[in-house]
């Protein structure tokens, strides 16, 4: 009897397609807050908790320590994905700096900040935006920049203990980090619990708006210049003018500091970050970030399957339809992926290596717009006609 023999129709299905990459998500908030009357089964010391309705669990976030007032200023801006860690208080700075600080404890388990770096195992999702609000001492922000590097994440610390521009300017020149803004200085707002108005660290609103204009606009859009919810105030005076060059803001800004103000209602206002050189704007840095975390997590299934030519081809199409559109919606200037053939020798390939080469250009803000007005006669020619008609 045959076996092949088939009158009528047969289908088949492939799955053979170039990548599907997905965007990773980019507004996931990390905090470490103290709150020694916390409800300790939902914030445990030093481990990280999955926040993801943050309005809902403010009645277990405690009334001392910095834990509420960081999720009040959050939740005021969206509701997004928030990883907490509680770490105990102390009255001596240097053992609060320590506690925040964190590092292992006898079983191994990651304390503090550190504790971020394992959220993801723990939890499911990396924190990629990152603040340790009023607890940001100059030796917590160098350390949180050190976990915002090793999570490819973007830190967000105020000067603290700074009461001028110039202790602000000076307390920022300790820092070179591409992953880190400086703020100064900060908000008020109404506290429900105190019933009255208070000093609210600009950290905290600051990682609810990086998640909110992530949501609303894109990664590629800088904190700054968007209005700020639920805000009365700034607990420091910073002289602003749109067409002033020598303001407050003005300066803080030169020194790679962004500040506060109030125009249209509150607004941060600033969008550089601690390195000088090349990533300056938070926008750059978020780009770079964000592109490299999408394309490398994309490719996870591609490892150690065959290495063919159709496999490296799928690999570009997918790259190359991705940064294209990234270009269509605005979020970068320009990109490219190839395959370079020069990295890519029959040794390398033997080894089982393969180099992918990719390129782009971030959009920056526009942070400087000169309007050239001028006085004219041209118009005058017409005056006497312009009578008589």
């Amino acid at each position: 009897m045959a076996t092949n023999y088939h009158h009528g129709v047969t289908v088949s299905e492939t799955t053979d397609l170039s990548t599907l990459i997905t965007d990773i998500d980019s507004a996931v908030i990390g905090v470490v807050c103290t709150a020694e009357d916390a409800d300790a089964e939902m914030f445990p010391l030093n481990t990280p908790v999955l926040i993801t309705r943050v309005a809902k669990v403010l009645g277990k976030a405690g009334k001392t320590g910095t834990l509420r007032t960081t999720l009040k200023a959050i939740s005021d801006q969206c509701s997004p994905q928030v990883i907490v860690i509680r770490v105990a208080e102390h009255k001596d700075q240097a053992e609060q700096n320590s506690l925040v600080i964190g590092g292992t404890d006898k079983e191994g388990r990651y304390t503090g900040m550190q504790a971020l770096l394992s959220a993801e195992m723990r939890v499911g999702v990396r924190p990629r935006v990152l603040a340790a609000p009023a607890l940001d001492s100059q030796a917590v922000a160098a350390e949180l920049a050190v976990i915002a590097e090793k999570l490819r994440a973007f830190a967000y610390v105020g000067a603290q203990g700074c009461s001028n521009i110039e202790q602000a300017k000076a307390y920022r020149n300790q820092f070179a980090a591409r992953e880190l803004m400086v703020l100064w200085p900060n908000f008020i707002c109404f506290d429900i619990e105190a019933k009255q108005n208070k000093s609210i660290p600009a950290a905290a609103h600051a990682v609810g708006m990086r998640a909110k204009i992530d949501a609303t606009q894109g990664w590629h859009k800088t904190i700054s210049n968007v209005p700020v919810n639920n805000v009365l105030g700034m607990d420091r005076d910073v002289y602003f003018t749109l067409q002033g060059t020598d303001t407050d803001s003005d300066q803080l800004n030169a020194a790679g500091i962004t500040t506060l103000i109030k125009q249209n209602g509150y607004r941060f206002w600033g969008s550089r970050t601690c390195d000088k050189e090349i990533y300056l704007f938070e926008s750059y840095t978020r780009t770079a970030q964000v592109i490299a975390d999408t394309i490398a997590e994309a490719h996870f299934i591609y490892v150690d399957k065959p290495l063919t030519p159709s496999l490296v081809k799928d690999i570009v199409d997918g790259i190359n339809k991705k940064l294209t559109s990234y270009v269509t919606a605005g979020k970068l200037l320009g990109a490219r992926c190839w395959y370079d053939a020069e990295p890519n020798t029959a040794e390398t390939l033997r080894n089982g290596q393969l180099t992918i080469k990719y390129n782009y250009t971030p959009v920056p803000p526009l942070e400087n717009l000169s309007l050239v007005q001028e006085f004219t006669d041209e118009y005058f020619a017409t005056f006497s006609k312009s009578v008589n008609n």
